[in-house]
């Protein structure tokens, strides 16, 4: 598959000699089990490593609240029903598709999307794609209607009260990557957030969406790695923002990740669940993640 490149680090850092000399940081972030919490809250296993503290079914109960608003919202409005079959590892993969059609009065319910995945349904799943992309930039408050809207917000306070702070300490520290707190101000306006998930793409942008990630995660920066793998992906994301100034750091829970970063020769930082863990949410710290990333690319500027 040949990869449209929309924007790179490298070409963002060539704007000015400033800008070249600031150092970019791409920070390649796992979804589930990482910056959110959903298998562990299903299968009991995040309430069994407090030995008895997390009420068990209270978790699980939460875990199943948010199943059924992530599909309620990829059915209802990211057109998860007739694209399942159609997974994409992003959502401009079908670029060279797309017509730039206007879209404000395009009938998506008329328009007999269906297989075979000829050029013209190519066209029709890139225009869905496209829509959700919009739907994405404009945020929750433009798709789900006030009763919706409360449902999820009380959903996302209770997740976040029952894991101790994961969900809003993961979002705080991609704001701060992205240099939108003061702790960081070097990688203001510099810095990126990726994600590569090994679910597939519409449900994980819905989760980023519902998860609160919209505005430290752009949506053309979300990889399913469903399909390609992880390291395809890592590969992907190299090339789009690769450059002589840029440094990649992978975070993940997962043996894939931890894998593929070290073929790339980047940074890994594991997330784990455990309360005594040294990485989890709350307590990792970009400075803990600038230190791991200095030893790794130190090292390798000594080597070579």
């Amino acid at each position: 598959m040949e990869e449209v490149v929309p924007a790179s680090a490298n070409s963002q850092a060539s704007t000015g000699d400033a800008a070249a000399d600031q150092p970019i940081n791409v920070y390649v972030w796992d979804l589930d089990e990482t910056l959110i919490l959903l298998k562990s809250l299903l299968d009991g296993s995040f309430a069994g490593h407090f030995e008895g503290l997390k009420d068990h079914e209270k978790g699980t109960e939460i875990g199943k609240r948010w199943e059924n608003i992530i599909l309620e919202l990829c059915d209802e409005h990211f057109f998860y029903e007739e694209i399942e079959n159609y997974n994409q590892p992003y959502l401009s993969s079908l670029h060279e598709y797309d017509d730039g059609k206007d879209l404000t009065k395009y009938d998506f319910e008329a328009d007999c999307f269906s297989s075979p995945f000829d050029d013209v349904n190519k066209r029709k799943l890139a225009y869905r794609h496209r829509a959700i992309g919009d739907k994405y930039a404009k945020g929750l408050q433009k798709i789900l209607d006030h009763r919706m809207f409360k449902v999820w917000s009380d959903l996302y306070s209770s997740t976040d009260k029952y894991t101790d702070g994961w969900l809003s300490s993961a979002h705080k520290l991609l704001e701060e990557a992205l240099g939108k707190s003061t702790a960081e101000p070097a990688v203001k306006s510099s810095s990126i957030n990726c994600i590569v998930t090994s679910g597939s793409l519409v449900p994980s942008i819905a989760k980023c969406l519902l998860y609160r990630l919209d505005d430290v995660v752009s949506s053309d920066n979300v990889y399913s790695s469903w399909e390609t793998g992880k390291l395809q992906c890592f590969k992907w994301i190299k090339e789009r923002h690769g450059g002589p100034n840029v440094h990649f750091c992978a975070v993940g829970d997962g043996p894939e990740e931890r894998s593929a970063a070290s073929i790339m020769k980047w940074p890994f930082v594991k997330i784990e669940i455990r309360p005594d863990a040294p990485h989890r949410f709350p307590g990792l710290s970009l400075s803990t993640i600038h230190s791991i990333m200095d030893a790794v690319y130190q090292s390798s500027s000594k080597d070579g």
